[in-house]
């Protein structure tokens, strides 16, 4: 009797101590998941926050190249920023970033110029933005794509190097390519004097944080002039909370087919976009890529009109937010149909945030250039709500149960100006949803 007794109260202590040790556990593991961890690890319990920006990181080391606008070295001041070069800007919108604490970043093309060189990414944007690169979801831009600045540009291959890594040989090196001109004969502004002198690029791997990259021209050497390069899809889509979020490429131009909706590259992500839209049962639905349907600088161009076509999906699929860059501006634009029609009941809302660090635009409200693709020369005057050129800054876009909210500040304050600083906040539904 003894020794079953001595075996019960053993049975017992062994018993409590387990319990303690599981309490204590728990414990530290909830300390761990609430106490011990800052941004970017951290969980808030709010609505998710997405910082949203494009056009951003000067191109290192260099003098601007010929073709392009004159003082856009990294180091030149901008107007009126007399004392602000475009280091100091792209890093003040990055410490904006890191001051805003969001759950992650919509980044939205032309990341890196003037064409995207992957040695470009490592001297310039990584050494602001990259320091919450795990958090980046990117779209790509022309200034990764194309060769229209007066260098050889490089179809993707660095952008695609940067975020998906690159393939190496047995000794760990990088296997590199040469690119021939990627840009057609007919494309505007290719064939500046000096754009055959191209750097090698690192081949791209397939699959990563900024999707499929599926090379097509073997691994490197040199493409011959007329060969074919490596295609970069570039698009795919997540979700965050109760919102469905969508990253596309309209750099469509050197692309097979170019940017005709029945051409090969353009044709795919069109589907890809049709099913992905089709399969989405979020609440709210936001998409984002470079260069804008309807344009705050009267600057519309060839990708922004074939863009249309994804305007069109997502408004029949009920989508909420467009998201571009391209404009050197910040501008929101009241609810539209993918004609530019207003429609306060089924519209999407599209917003320009190309206020990255690059030099800015003039918001054109009236104009004979194109602002929209019927060429409207009041549609920016008939349908902005609000617009600036004169800052560069972020926007804080809250993603809620049911609707969203914005706040877009500047990054620097601009010398002189008395009426105090721009911003840009509000909040509205999703289609469906509850009012805020």
């Amino acid at each position: 009797m003894t020794t079953i007794r001595r075996s019960l109260r053993a049975a017992m202590l062994m018993a409590a101590a387990a319990s303690v040790l599981a309490l204590a556990g728990e414990a530290k593991a909830q300390n761990w998941n609430s106490n011990d961890n800052t941004w970017p690890y951290a969980t808030t319990h709010r609505s998710p926050v997405l910082a949203v920006v494009g056009d951003i990181a000067c191109q290192p080391g260099e003098v601007e190249p010929q073709g392009e606008k004159g003082n856009e070295a990294c180091d030149n001041p901008k107007a009126p920023y007399t004392s602000t070069s475009l280091w100091q800007s792209q890093e003040a919108t990055a410490n904006q970033i890191e001051a805003m604490q969001p759950d992650l970043v919509a980044l939205l093309g032309d990341l890196q110029y003037q064409v995207g060189q992957f040695q470009d990414f490592e001297g310039s944007f990584d050494l602001t933005y990259g320091a919450f690169k795990f958090l980046h979801r990117p779209s790509p831009g022309n200034h990764e794509f194309y060769d229209e600045h007066g260098a050889t540009g490089v179809a993707g291959y660095g952008y695609f190097s940067y975020y998906n890594g690159y393939q190496v040989d047995t000794s760990g090196n990088p296997i590199t390519v040469t690119l021939a001109d990627p840009c057609p004969s007919t494309m505007t502004g290719c064939g500046y004097p000096g754009a055959t002198a191209s750097n090698p690029q690192p081949v791209p791997r397939p699959h990563g944080q900024a999707g499929q990259f599926e090379e097509m021209g073997g691994v490197g050497g040199t493409i011959p002039s007329g060969g074919t390069v490596g295609v970069g899809d570039g698009w795919y889509s997540y979700n965050v909370g109760s919102w469905h979020l969508i990253s596309l490429n309209i750099e469509c131009e050197t692309a097979p087919g170019g940017c005709s909706n029945t051409g090969s590259w353009f044709a795919a992500e069109l589907e890809w976009l049709k099913k992905d839209l089709e399969q989405n049962h979020s609440a709210c639905t936001a998409a984002y890529w470079h260069q804008p349907t309807f344009s705050a600088a009267n600057s519309i161009s060839e990708e922004g009109i074939t863009a249309q076509a994804f305007w069109q999906l997502l408004y029949d699929h009920k989508a909420d937010l467009v998201l571009n860059g391209h404009d050197h501006l910040y501008a929101r634009y009241r609810p539209l149909d993918a004609f530019g029609n207003s429609d306060p009941k089924k519209g999407i809302r599209e917003f320009i945030v190309g206020t990255g660090g690059e030099t800015l635009d003039t918001p054109v409200t009236t104009d004979t250039t194109m602002a929209d693709p019927s060429g409207n020369p009041n549609f920016n005057a008939q349908n902005l709500e609000s617009y600036s050129g004169d800052y560069w800054g972020v926007m804080a876009l809250t993603l809620g149960e049911h609707g969203y909210q914005w706040d877009f500040e500047p990054a620097l304050e601009k010398p002189g100006d008395s009426a105090g600083p721009f911003s840009d906040k509000g909040f509205a539904s999703c289609h469906g949803g509850q009012d805020w």
